[in-house]
């Protein structure tokens, strides 16, 4: 089988060291000639190439691009696919972009690798990035199910975590676990920048360490992402935003009223449900 992968930073990298790890043989598009040549030195990828065209022998394609370029790049690829082709993508978003890929190609499976770091680019491609990470695959009731079987018989090799759910369902889903924590971690900064008095902010800077490290490295990693997933998952954000203000003005109310209990009970209950949430 021969795999293709478009866009060959973080995820599209480590997708093509890990396949090509595996004995298959791997075909990447860039839009940068510099990153082709990158990619080929490294061994992420057997060939590679800025034309589409390279991806004409290809059985199973990776659209590892921003996510506002996956519909249009499929439409500039379907000219050159082999009929019975699966096409997939890796976007932290699936509603708008399963449905719109899905009419451009019949045997499009949507799907959303939950793992990554705070380096970017080619560079920071590593084999067994996906190791244990959620892998979660989108398929709507009209995907042929050998193009999910296929997918899917791949995905395995990552030797990652597989999980099954409509598009609607996966954007409900992270908006809470993925992309409120970037918007909240992105006002925690913002707020700490606010800090008036310089010398106060520079001594709390001097004293930041890992739980301020841990609490806003999502919020400090790529703008472009952060902005794409407000854009495309719009409405199941504004929901977990909405519901975030919520209870941040209760524990605003508890302290400003003297409510410890009532703050404690708080507390207590995070601590159990984090322990739940993330085992």
């Amino acid at each position: 089988m021969n795999i293709g992968i478009i866009g060959l930073g973080l995820i599209g990298g480590s997708l093509g060291l890990d396949f090509r790890s595996q004995g298959y043989k791997v075909l990447g598009v860039s839009r940068q000639q510099f990153t082709c040549d990158i990619a080929v030195e490294k061994g992420v990828v057997d060939e590679s190439s800025t034309s589409l065209e390279l991806l004409a022998t290809a059985d199973l394609i990776f659209i590892c691009t921003p996510i506002h370029l996956i519909v249009p790049t499929l439409e500039n690829l379907t000219p050159y696919l082999k009929t019975q082709a699966v096409v997939t993508d890796v976007g932290s978003v699936k509603g708008a972009i399963v449905a719109n890929c899905s009419r451009l190609w019949s045997n499009f499976v949507g799907s959303h690798p939950m793992a990554g770091k705070t380096e970017q680019g080619i560079n920071a491609a590593q084999l067994g990035l996906f190791v244990n990470a959620p892998y979660v695959i989108t398929p709507l009731e009209s995907t042929p199910n050998f193009a999910v079987e296929i997918l899917t018989k791949i995905v395995q090799k990552l030797n990652c975590q597989i999980y099954y759910s409509s598009p609607e369902e996966h954007d409900r889903a992270v908006a809470w676990i993925s992309h409120l924590p970037v918007m909240i971690s992105t006002s925690l900064i913002q707020a700490c920048g606010k800090e008036e008095d310089l010398d106060i902010r520079q001594l709390a800077e001097n004293l930041a360490s890992s739980g301020f490290r841990d609490t806003s490295r999502v919020g400090g990693g790529n703008p472009e992402l952060g902005l794409m997933m407000a854009k495309y998952n719009r409405q199941a954000l504004l929901i977990s935003l909405k519901n975030y203000r919520q209870d941040l003005d209760q524990i605003i109310d508890y302290i400003t009223g003297e409510k410890w209990q009532e703050l404690e009970e708080i507390l207590v209950s995070s601590k159990q449900y984090r322990t739940d949430f993330i085992q």
